[in-house]
């Protein structure tokens, strides 16, 4: 397996939450569940050349 990369990232505390409550569901480690949406959004993009989504710069309705 590749050599992974270390990378410092800062989140707010609400986000670090909703992360964190995610991955509980998942059965995955913040870092795990950080790696698989970056993962995710990466394989969308390469199927269609676009982000996950058309709105994604929209603001959305949620207190993070």
């Amino acid at each position: 397996m590749a050599e992974k990369k270390q990378v410092p990232l800062r989140l707010s505390s609400k986000l670090y939450d909703a992360i964190a409550e995610w991955a509980d569901d998942d059965f995955r480690s913040v870092n795990g569940q950080i790696e698989y949406l970056l993962t995710e959004c990466v394989k969308q993009r390469k199927k269609n050349g676009k982000y996950v989504g058309e709105e994604i710069d929209k603001p959305i309705e949620i207190d993070i």
